[in-house]
């Protein structure tokens, strides 16, 4: 796909689109995660963030203080893009009466003058950016999304995602591109490369983020071959492309959903059916109390976009699977009814989705998230899924090969960069990964771990040779890594003991294992040619490495 023009459209363009449909907001598209849902799937408002501090000298006082036009100019800009209104606002005949009885002095401008103040702010703040990534010292991961609008118009949106020299995590909106959707695939990556180096960030890329694993590898491929050409990247290739963990998620879980369908339909037309009337609710309470049901939860409909909802669905539905039954045999108007052997799969799979549904909530919990974090639960689907292959119903076992190939396609890209984030975690180190890896490759565990240890091993010399190292003398900042979820430490019970057992039969120190414990002993860290401050950048940029998306 071809970009209308190779530049960054931004709030420039969507301002254009606003006058063109002046009730329209000055708010960014959403993004939808399944191709498949393109039409169903629209976009919802992103309230756009800017700084809301406030300079002692800007205060106005009631007692003393001179009217200032061009201040008020901006703050009605500021206030049209913090809250999304429509430019054609300031036209509006009750706004401009509103104004003149508070400020008779304020000049309203047209809508015109509003659009430019705004692209005069915007100008700010994104010079504001491109400053802060020039001076950042370490290296940056970049997620890129592609958003629909309600029109179908499709949009490319880049995000810049690094640890400060505070060790907080920044996350920037680079560039929102609009696709013309007549052009092919193959020149999106020539889009791309144009925005990164626009933003001259391609000297400091260390891996890049699609939000969807069926990407095309031409794609990645051609970007990598860009980039390396005058600046070479630190990632080694495998490293560079990455993709959303949240994605695959969504994805596996859509597929499960998708081999459930006929089932999920008699269930949604079975909950719409008692819905439709308070004779058949009470009927069907009538026989939950016959059979002994006492859930708390109630039947509701599902909206059939939102995974999370039609799960939802399903396992209230399976509390009251008794009382569909009797229900099946006293009232011939109910059509829907499920069979024995549909209420099964009906269970397993739910039973399946429970596990994803809580590993969703724990990717969502935290808006800083990191690789390292979610490490372990990453692991946790794919040891379920090997698990669940097992099964002996025709149904289900066809149905979880189908999930787990799409899980090993992602796992193969990014397990390195996974691995290595969690490695670099001094509560985990190689511990973490050796504990998962045994239980997902079993006999070979061995090898696979070698080849993280190799791939880390590589990963530090490339930084000894490329990068420029951070000031020896500079204090590392006060802050801590993220902590883990309390769902993700009571997954780590089992570590805990792993943990245990191996710490006494192992005498060999690996130079992994070198590094401190904690982080307030990181001053310490200059043993065996791993210097500190290279162990601080390579952790910076880790724990950006594979970003999350919103799951829906």
């Amino acid at each position: 796909m071809r970009c209308l023009k190779r530049s960054n459209y931004d709030v420039s363009q969507l301002l254009s689109a606003k006058k063109r449909k002046k009730e329209s907001t000055l708010a960014l598209a959403g993004i939808s995660y399944d191709e498949g849902q393109r039409k169903e799937d629209y976009a919802k408002p992103l309230a756009i963030k800017y700084d809301h501090e406030v300079k002692r000298d800007e205060i106005i006082s009631p007692e003393s203080s001179k009217f200032d036009q061009d201040r008020s100019r901006l703050d009605l800009a500021r206030m049209i893009i913090l809250h999304g209104y429509p430019l054609a606002m300031v036209d509006h005949v009750g706004f401009k009466v509103f104004v003149k009885n508070l400020q008779p002095l304020f000049d309203v401008t047209s809508d015109g003058a509003v659009e430019n103040s705004c692209m005069e702010i915007y100008g700010k703040e994104k010079e504001k950016v491109r400053l802060a990534l020039n001076n950042l010292q370490g290296r940056i991961n970049v997620n890129i999304e592609k958003w629909f609008s309600i029109e179908n118009a499709e949009h490319l949106s880049l995000t810049a995602n690094y640890i400060d020299e505070e060790w907080r995590l920044k996350r920037k909106i680079l560039n929102f591109v609009t696709l013309d959707s007549s052009h092919t695939e193959d020149m999106l990556s020539e889009v791309i490369i144009n925005c990164l180096t626009e933003w001259n960030v391609d000297c400091k890329l260390f891996a890049v983020t699609f939000d969807d694993c069926s990407t095309d590898e031409g794609i990645v491929l051609k970007i990598k071959e860009q980039i390396s050409q005058n600046k070479p990247h630190l990632s080694a290739g495998q490293l560079l492309d990455v993709r959303s963990a949240a994605h695959v998620v969504t994805d596996i879980v859509r597929d499960a959903i998708e081999a459930l369908r006929e089932v999920t339909h008699k269930i949604r037309g079975s909950v719409r059916y008692i819905k439709s009337s308070k004779v058949n609710l009470e009927k069907l309470s009538d026989f939950a109390q016959q059979v002994g049901i006492n859930s708390p939860k109630s039947l509701a409909l599902d909206c059939p976009v939102r995974w999370n909802s039609t799960y939802l669905m399903v396992e209230a539905a399976l509390e009251y699977r008794g009382a569909f039954s009797l229900l099946k045999e006293h009232d011939p108007l109910y059509t829907s009814a499920l069979s024995d052997a549909e209420w099964e799969w009906a269970k397993t799979v739910c039973g399946y989705l429970k596990v994803l549904y809580d590993i969703a909530n724990v990717l969502s919990s935290n808006k800083c998230q990191t690789a390292n974090v979610y490490f372990p639960e990453i692991c946790h689907v794919y040891i379920q899924l090997i698990e669940w292959c097992k099964n002996p119903d025709d149904f289900i076992s066809i149905m979880v090969q189908k999930m787990k190939t799409k899980f090993d396609k992602y796992w193969n890209k990014c397990s390195l960069s996974l691995a290595a984030a969690v490695i670099l975690d001094p509560r985990f180190k190689m511990k973490l990964v050796e504990y998962y890896y045994s239980q997902i490759y079993g006999s070979t565990a061995l090898d696979r771990i070698k080849e993280i240890s190799d791939g880390i091993k590589q990963l530090f010399n490339a930084y000894s040779i490329c990068s420029s190292l951070v000031d020896q003398g500079s204090a590392l900042p006060g802050s801590g890594l993220p902590s883990t979820c309390s769902d993700s430490r009571d997954r780590l019970k089992g570590f805990d003991k792993f943990l245990n057992e191996t710490s006494q039969s192992q005498s060999a120190v690996s130079d992994l294992d070198k590094y401190p414990t904690s982080i307030d002993l990181h001053e310490r860290l200059v043993a065996d040619g791993i210097r500190r401050a290279q162990f601080v950048k390579v952790s910076m940029d880790l724990i950006t490495s594979s970003d999350l998306f919103v799951l829906t």
